[in-house]
């Protein structure tokens, strides 16, 4: 990989995320900007993908469980050439391709239909077991959140997962520490991750979800060790004060003005970090 270039990525996404966001004049801010620089790695130096063949059977799928994040992916994939860039500013209109939770059969290159919190990651095994019987290569990467690993179901998935070996799936936590009503710990505290995934079997890594070199370093050796799963320590609203700073920003309101001073400290940091 390139550091520059996919830092540059990032920033573009962010940019095109709060763009999209401020054309609605609402939405999930917060959980969308703390996963901005894993999809850039992802979608810049990792999956194997072709968006003039979106649904080319031996593809790699991106399964995004927490599904109300989907300004973010939606963001990459205008930018990836999936659909045009100004249909980001159609987001939860009427009529729109690109609702509130990611929906496969109303947005070009969303793989799964997600927004129950909590199923993504088996049906994300579904897929992975699909292509293992079918003889159809590529791989399967899951992002889940922290505040959904508090449900079971996650838990009844890492165990299957571990038990029958499923050795092309990449499970990816986002672990930005808040969730819909405050601080994870205090609602229903999960733990420690890595430890939790290794009692099941699973090989298990941590990296700074910020970072693209260090995103990039550990998803390759993940996806080289499958079945396992990244934790990506993350923040929640990273990337701009305005969805950092405030103690709610799981959904924020966001005006014109909110937006551009985003889009020009983004820029700003980009300079600072390159």
């Amino acid at each position: 990989m390139d550091r520059k270039t996919t830092m540059k990525v990032a920033a573009e996404i962010r940019k095109l995320c709060i763009e999209e966001l401020a054309a609605a004049g609402y939405g999930h801010i917060g959980g969308s900007m703390s996963i901005c620089d894993i999809l850039a790695v992802l979608y810049t130096d990792i999956l194997d993908i072709d968006p003039k063949d979106p649904r080319r059977p031996d593809r790699d799928y991106l399964i995004l469980s927490k599904g109300h994040c989907g300004p973010a992916l939606y963001a990459t994939l205008a930018y990836k050439g999936y659909f045009d860039v100004e249909e980001l500013k159609t987001l939860n209109r009427g009529g729109t391709s690109l609702p509130s939770h990611c929906d496969r059969l109303k947005t070009t290159g969303i793989d799964l239909s997600t927004g129950s919190l909590g199923q993504g990651l088996s049906l994300g095994v579904g897929v992975a077991m699909g292509k293992k019987i079918q003889g159809v290569g590529g791989r399967v990467f899951v992002i889940v959140g922290d505040g959904e690993l508090q449900e079971g179901q996650n838990w009844e998935a890492v165990q299957f997962i571990a038990h029958r070996g499923i050795s092309n799936l990449v499970i990816i936590v986002d672990n930005n520490k808040r969730q819909l009503d405050g601080y994870t710990k205090d609602i229903c505290r999960t733990f420690d991750y890595k430890a939790k995934f290794e009692s099941f079997g699973i090989h298990a890594f941590e990296a700074n979800g910020h970072d693209v070199c260090d995103i990039y370093d550990k998803l390759t050796v993940a996806a080289g060790t499958c079945p396992a799963a990244v934790i990506m320590n993350t923040e929640k609203g990273h990337g701009c004060s305005f969805s950092e700073i405030p103690g709610f920003n799981h959904y924020m309101v966001i005006s014109r003005e909110m937006a551009d001073q985003a889009i020009a400290e983004v820029d700003r940091r980009l300079g600072a970090d390159l």
